[in-house]
């Protein structure tokens, strides 16, 4: 893959820059830029190359059955997108650009995405702007990698770079569409500085090399269906995978145990019978359980209880047993990939569980190569002062679990190759 690096004579050349701001956000009041400050260096590099640069993502998720039929004007979808809180107008990311990039960078908003008001954005940009684009998502075409506007994007532009990683997993117009065009065009399509550390550091969790065994892979969080793939892809990796969270109680009801009120996919339990069967004792899932007969804060009983737990209460967190039993295990590994928090962790009478694992984890550094794949895991780690300790923490939840499942064949990064 040619790399962000590899890109030349950039003087007055229009540069596609594909980013993931999706960064949380409320109404236009965003909570967490670490996203974009990520891809500052790839926007520094190619700014000073004298590139003009078109960066476009997304932000928030769009349900199109949604809006009302005849609604089809940018404002029509502007208004209804915000008023259900699926999708926002980008913005106020360009207060946030101009900040991280740390000098004076003229960064320009354009509020349409497709047509005549874009192309003269993009035709009037100067060497060392940066256009900000109006959200991708708002075109229905983007999600569906709809060829004309893919070819229309890059009809815009002389050159790809794909920053993205956390929109790498999804065969989206502005991932895949844009570069397979300029790669037919001879165009050159390149990587980013953010892509290339993820896709460096996930890599090496995806094609294990002697030296990083034991490989022990820990994961958490709600739903076994939602880690079915990546479960099945671990256990042919890994030699130890430690389950947690909620995800941990269909497992236990697969085994017999009483889970009380705790959460449970029925449809899975055949499918955890079989992964603990073939498993042959690889998997290890929790001896007890801290568990409330209450999930809201306020007037509650906590316990503590080892195997079945009564009707009325529901699992929250794994037990001090437990805690010590993974942290030992966790102190023989040589590479750690961690996804989806031990409990609650947002409550602080549920965080001793994910506080147990990223204490463990911070006594390997310097001794292991420790990944956490995104997602809630990288926020409970940011959350409890623990993101430094890890070798890498992936800015893309879903991207870095289909990298582990597709052995880092995803369609965003081979479209590139």
């Amino acid at each position: 893959m040619l790399t962000v690096d590899d890109l030349k004579n950039l003087q007055g050349k229009k540069v596609y820059v594909r980013v993931d701001f999706n960064v949380p956000h409320k109404g236009d009041v965003i909570s967490d830029d670490n996203r974009i400050r990520a891809a500052i260096p790839t926007l520094a590099h190619l700014l000073k190359q004298g590139a003009r640069l078109v960066v476009m993502s997304h932000l928030g998720k769009v349900e199109w059955k949604k809006l009302k039929k005849g609604e089809k004007t940018q404002e029509e979808i502007d208004a209804q997108m915000k008023k259900n809180c699926m999708c926002i107008c980008v913005e106020p990311l360009k207060k946030h650009i101009s900040e991280a990039m740390g000098r004076d960078v003229n960064v320009v908003f354009c509020k349409e995405n497709r047509g005549p008001v874009l192309k003269e954005a993009v035709d009037n940009l100067k060497d060392g702007e940066i256009l900000l684009v109006q959200n991708t998502r708002y075109q229905p075409g983007e999600e569906k990698n709809d060829p004309e506007l893919s070819k229309e994007w890059a009809s815009l532009v002389d050159a790809f770079v794909m920053d993205a990683f956390g929109s790498a997993h999804r065969a989206h117009a502005s991932t895949y569409g844009v570069p397979e065009c300029l790669k037919a065009e001879g165009k050159p399509v390149a990587e980013g500085y953010l892509m290339i550390k993820e896709v460096d550091n996930l890599s090496r969790c995806v094609e294990v090399k002697p030296e990083d065994r034991p490989y022990v892979a820990i994961l958490g969080g709600l739903k076994v269906s939602d880690k079915i793939k990546v479960i099945d892809s671990l256990l042919k990796k890994c030699d130890l995978v430690i389950i947690g969270g909620a995800m941990a109680y269909t497992f236990k009801k697969a085994l017999g145990e009483n889970i009380g009120d705790s959460f449970c996919e029925d449809a899975s339990l055949d499918y955890a019978k079989k992964c603990l069967e073939e498993a042959k004792g690889r998997i290890l899932l929790p001896i007890d359980s801290v568990i409330t007969n209450q999930f809201e804060e306020g007037d509650r009983e906590i316990r503590v209880v080892e195997g079945d737990i009564p009707e009325g209460f529901q699992g929250v967190d794994i037990g001090p047993k437990t805690r010590e039993a993974y942290a030992k295990a966790i102190a023989g590994a040589k590479m750690v990939f961690w996804n989806g928090p031990m409990g609650v962790f947002e409550q602080k009478d549920f965080q001793a569980g994910t506080i147990a694992v990223c204490e463990a984890i911070s006594k390997l550094e310097g001794k292991a190569f420790s990944v956490i794949g995104g997602g809630d895991s990288a926020s409970a780690a940011k959350q409890l002062g623990y993101k430094e300790k890890f070798s890498h923490v992936s800015t893309g939840g879903g991207a870095s679990l289909e990298m582990i499942e597709l052995d880092g064949k995803i369609p965003g990064v081979e479209i590139l190759r």
